[in-house]
């Protein structure tokens, strides 16, 4: 067996190793806030979110190009491979280390700055491709800010459709409706973070010549897809306290505003082809909303906690990306 077969069957373990962690590290961005309002039970809720995440996995692939092509150029590395071992592995640790302190962190942050660092030590900054870098940025960046204002908007509106009714008639309804919302966040949620393990692959499988396009093919749809679902089957529960408990006190008519906004900005992005972080998405929604129903609710100490991890993602796996190359390869 060669050496690149045996580094790209690593590079493959590594990426679905990547999204079943992801799985259980973002189970919280779909049912934190159904979970702790009682609208599913934590184990059927974790079911519902691992099917609905297989599912929305396996119908989009416009990310998973992103992710492959817009960071570098798989076709101009030589050492392609080896980049992502030490890109995956950097994704991976940060992951489990902001797992284990429930820290609602990014895992596409975490993989698109482990990705920007090893190609950076690797291959040289000529080879990264800043403009792409900087487009997924962006989105990053943005789509906390839209998920906040949308959260804020929705639950204004709603506080103001049922002001007149009882709270305990409301949130009884509501609470129903969470159950819909859950599942519509879990589907959106595999559309995009899914997708990233699929570039990932797909990038690889470049680099070593097995393709010469970013089409995704179907096995490694089924294997991102199977991987994520597995991971969230078995549930992240500190980061669901976290989310679910810690920001503000949720009742159902909050988390369904909140899942219902953080979801639309989700798969507004996929439709665009841009990874983004569903932590963000859900965690920016849930502030927002707080906000609305009382600023003084939210917890603005642990809420800013969660942004300083938001901050120093990037640097902190591009830098142990780069010194995990350095040190393997």
């Amino acid at each position: 067996m060669d050496t690149s077969l045996i580094i790209i069957l690593i590079v493959i373990f590594l990426a679905l190793a990547f999204d079943f962690i992801n799985g259980f590290h973002d189970t919280a961005n779909a049912i934190a806030t159904s979970v702790s309002t009682r609208a599913l039970k934590p184990r059927t809720a974790i079911m519902l979110a691992a099917v609905m995440n297989f599912v929305g996995a396996m119908m989009f692939t416009g990310v998973a190009k992103t992710i492959g092509g817009s960071v570098a150029d798989p076709a101009k590395l030589d050492n392609g491979l080896e980049i992502l071992v030490a890109t995956l592995l950097a994704a991976i640790i940060w992951n489990l280390v902001t797992w284990w302190f429930g820290i609602p962190s990014s895992s596409s942050h975490a993989l698109i700055g482990a990705l920007a660092g090893a190609v950076f030590v690797g291959a040289g900054s000529e080879n990264l491709n800043w403009s792409g870098f900087t487009t997924i940025i962006e989105g990053l960046i943005f789509s906390p800010l839209i998920a906040f204002a949308i959260g804020y908007v929705v639950m204004m509106v709603l506080k103001w459709v049922f002001a007149k009714r009882s709270p305990h008639t409301v949130n009884k309804g509501f609470r129903s409706m969470q159950v819909i919302t859950a599942a519509i966040q879990a589907f959106t949620h595999g559309t995009n973070d899914a997708q990233k393990a699929m570039g990932i692959i797909t990038f690889a499988l470049v680099t070593a010549n097995y393709q010469d396009n970013m089409d995704v093919p179907l096995w490694v749809k089924i294997a991102a897809a199977t991987a994520m679902a597995l991971g969230t089957s078995i549930g992240g529960w500190k980061i669901i306290k976290t989310m679910g408990t810690k920001i503000f006190k949720i009742e159902p008519i909050n988390g369904f505003a909140a899942d219902l906004s953080a979801a639309s900005v989700i798969f507004g992005a996929t439709l665009f082809h841009l990874p983004v972080s569903t932590t963000h998405a859900i965690t920016s929604a849930i502030l927002g909303v707080g906000s609305a129903k009382r600023f003084s609710a939210v917890k603005w100490g642990v809420a800013g906690r969660i942004v300083v991890a938001w901050v120093i993602t990037i640097p902190i796996v591009a830098v142990l990306a780069g010194l995990i190359y350095i040190i393997l390869f």
